[in-house]
């Protein structure tokens, strides 16, 4: 039996992107179904029995139609093959209220055939080609239902977090214990796990974190755990030795730069469904998929240098920009700053996706002491010694004090008025 593990698919993440002319959608977008595409045909001329999404298929809990139609047809075809796949809703996924449901529920109401939603804490017997596969899920706990409990009034946010976690690990070990010796089982759950470490995801978090200890997990009846919520891949035990292989299988596209060397892909794993349990785990590996790079490019202009506008070109030539998103950071003095225009360096930039930023560190600037009072101090005076204080070219410089000027002046008429 083989399983595909994945996670943290997040449809509907658009940053650094741009409209695409052909389809009229943003071109992050095309990144992140691009990468399912591959995770999908890989599924098909693989030989894969089952596909697990542990948590977060898109970016928040009310994704659009479109979104909604797009992770579809994928799921389509995996399900028009025979291939199963197990769904489990992530912190992303959940409604902020009880009682409204998931962003991938509607997959269960519509009982789309080798499709299954893992919406509870409980184990799933999914049925594959290569025999029945016991999941026990553990998705991202409903913080709304705990707060509804009569025992969690009183109780400080840090106090139900803590209670959760507990309530959490009794769970799964009493799920763990009612697991059937004689079929393989895996345990799938998007959580955090002690141990980990942890990436952009805090960025993107929608609430507080909850933290299992690895020996919650880490259940003897049980041959891998699936987990995902960490956007970074990492195996927090390999195979062999006592206990199931756990891992995060990490996001499939890079969400920022905190992301920027991670790689991207999913797992793989192979099961003996005739050996002992504990024993059945046969062969892990992590499959990379050509994933959007993220290239940060470092110039720091030395004081000598009299064209920082070449240094920096050149800088940018010694990283493969083509078809990445970029971001550049430009280190130097004031007087390089006065001579260096970003439209110099929009050329060598040019085969970039998409140019996240161009900053600058002016490592000579000092903030000057203003002696007076602000009430007395002139707003174009005040703009001008900032613009001097960065360092801004003056044909930059008076562009902007004409342009504020002007907007003073539109302000005094319509006061007038």
């Amino acid at each position: 039996m083989r399983i595909l593990h994945f996670s943290d698919l997040h449809i509907g993440v658009e940053n650094y992107g741009r409209t695409d002319p052909n389809t009229g959608l943003s071109t992050r977008l095309g990144d992140f179904l691009e990468a399912l595409d591959e995770l999908v045909e890989y599924a098909l001329t693989g030989d894969v029995d089952v596909v697990v999404l542990a948590g977060d298929a898109y970016k928040g809990r009310d994704p659009t139609q479109t979104h909604q139609r797009e992770l579809a047809r994928r799921l389509l075809r995996l399900s028009d093959a025979g291939i199963a796949t197990f769904l489990l809703p992530g912190n992303h996924d959940l409604p902020a209220a009880t009682g409204r449901a998931h962003a991938v529920e509607i997959f269960s109401t519509l009982q789309v055939p080798h499709v299954y939603v893992g919406a509870s804490l409980q184990t799933y017997t999914v049925p594959t080609r290569a025999g029945p596969l016991q999941i026990l899920a553990v998705p991202w706990p409903s913080r709304g239902a705990m707060l509804a409990r009569e025992e969690s009034r009183g109780l400080s946010i840090e106090e139900i977090r803590t209670e959760t976690e507990r309530r959490m690990t009794m769970a799964i070990a009493g799920r763990a214990q009612g697991i059937d010796p004689d079929e393989p089982a895996i345990l799938t759950g998007h959580v955090t796990v002690n141990g980990a470490t942890v990436g952009s995801e805090r960025s993107m978090m929608l609430g507080n974190d909850h933290v299992l200890n690895a020996s919650a997990v880490q259940r003897p009846e049980l041959e891998y755990v699936a987990l995902g919520h960490i956007h970074k891949h990492q195996v927090l035990r390999p195979p062999g030795g006592d206990g199931p292989a756990v891992a995060y299988s990490g996001s499939l596209q890079r969400v920022d730069f905190s992301e920027e060397a991670d790689d991207k892909g999913f797992c793989l794993v192979d099961i003996d469904p005739r050996a002992p349990q504990g024993q059945r785990l046969t062969d892990f590996r992590f499959q990379t998929i050509g994933a959007r790079p993220f290239v940060t490019v470092d110039a720091a202009v030395p004081e000598v240098e009299q064209n920082p506008a070449a240094f920096v070109t050149r800088a940018i030539a010694r990283h493969r920009v083509d078809g990445a998103i970029v971001r550049l950071r430009v280190k130097l003095s004031s007087e390089q700053s006065a001579k260096l225009r970003d439209a110099d360096l929009r050329p060598s930039l040019s085969a970039a996706h998409y140019v996240a930023s161009i900053s600058r560190e002016v490592t000579d600037a000092e903030r000057r002491r203003i002696s007076v009072e602000p009430t007395d101090l002139q707003p174009l005076a005040a703009l001008r010694m900032y613009l001097e204080s960065r360092g801004f070219s003056s044909e930059r410089r008076d562009h902007l004090l004409e342009r504020a000027e002007e907007l003073l002046s539109s302000v005094g008429t319509e006061r007038e008025q």
